[in-house]
C-alpha cells in the first residue's frame, strides 16, 4: 500500500488582498469551517469576508488554517 500524502495547509493571503475573492479554512471547536467570498477588510487581526449571499463572516486571523486568492465564480 502506498503512503498517503497529506495536503499542506498554507495561509497565502494578506491585507494587500482586500477586494479580492478568497477561500479560507479556520479552526473552530470540533473541526474546521470554510468561507469563500470577497475579502472586505483585514483590521486589528480580524478578516471580514462577504459571501455570495451577501452575508458577512468575521474571522480571527489567529484561527486561519489555510487561505488563498481564488478566481471569480463561473457565470
Amino acid at each position: 500500500m502506498a503512503p498517503r500524502l497529506g495536503a499542506r495547509l498554507v495561509v497565502a493571503i494578506s491585507p494587500a488582498d482586500v477586494g479580492k475573492r478568497v477561500t479560507t479554512r479556520r479552526r473552530v471547536p470540533g473541526g474546521h469551517r470554510d468561507a469563500v467570498g470577497v475579502l472586505e477588510s483585514w483590521r486589528d487581526g480580524v478578516l471580514t469576508i462577504r459571501k455570495r449571499d451577501g452575508s458577512l463572516v468575521e474571522i480571527a486571523e489567529d484561527t486561519l488554517a489555510a487561505a488563498k486568492v481564488v478566481p471569480p465564480p463561473a457565470r
